[in-house]
């Protein structure tokens, strides 16, 4: 199983870190030992002082396949799911001063935060509204209208480098409203106004 994860995929999130707009998707891996599921709490690595929390609509893989073609891209994906990509933002700013790869930052144990899934079937996957509420207050209302990338191409994309595998996992990128989290909060997320995940931060 893999977890493929898309930076800088909304526009709002993009302009509120100060990025440049990509013109292709920007990609990098989680391992499997990164998975945070069951409502688990997490505890803050000791290697940061500036844990961020990145909510997210993630996708479950349905069908193996390489090179995806866009007419028949809508059947390797079949359900969704909340995901909080956990980054650990000063160890990526050091990473990304000296041109060096972002999984300590980005792929450490307990760092993909991932709920239940829900069935796509019903959905408007270009109109799917989704929210992160820490200790109880909206700090991400995002919707995947705004994708810079939508599914379909995310999912045509990285299947030219690597071959998707039943189970595995797109984070598809986080709209604006990331911060960072501290001892004692609480993370919950939502998809079309329903409780999804809830984390407690130790």
């Amino acid at each position: 199983m893999k977890i493929i994860c898309i930076g800088r995929n909304y526009f709002d999130h993009v302009k509120e870190l100060s990025n440049p707009v990509p013109n292709k998707p920007l990609v990098f891996m989680k391992p499997s030992t990164a998975l945070l599921i069951n409502n688990e709490p997490l505890h803050i690595p000791d290697f940061t002082d500036d844990l961020h929390y990145e909510g997210e609509i993630v996708l479950h893989i349905c069908k193996n396949g390489r090179h995806v073609q866009p007419d028949f891209v809508k059947g390797y994906y079949d359900k969704i799911a909340f995901g909080i990509d956990f980054t650990a933002r000063d160890v990526q700013q050091k990473c990304k001063e000296k041109g060096h790869p972002w999984e300590i930052a980005k792929a450490f144990d307990k760092s993909a935060g991932l709920s239940k899934f829900i069935s796509v079937d019903g959905l408007d996957m270009k109109n799917i509204k989704f929210q992160t509420k820490l200790n109880g207050e909206i700090v991400q209302d995002g919707n995947t209208k705004d994708l810079i990338f939508d599914f379909e191409y995310i999912i045509c994309y990285v299947s030219q480098f690597f071959k998707l595998h039943v189970g595995d996992l797109i984070y598809t990128g986080t709209p604006a409203g990331v911060g960072p989290v501290k001892i004692g909060d609480k993370l919950e997320g939502s998809i079309e106004g329903k409780e999804m995940l809830n984390c407690l931060i130790k």
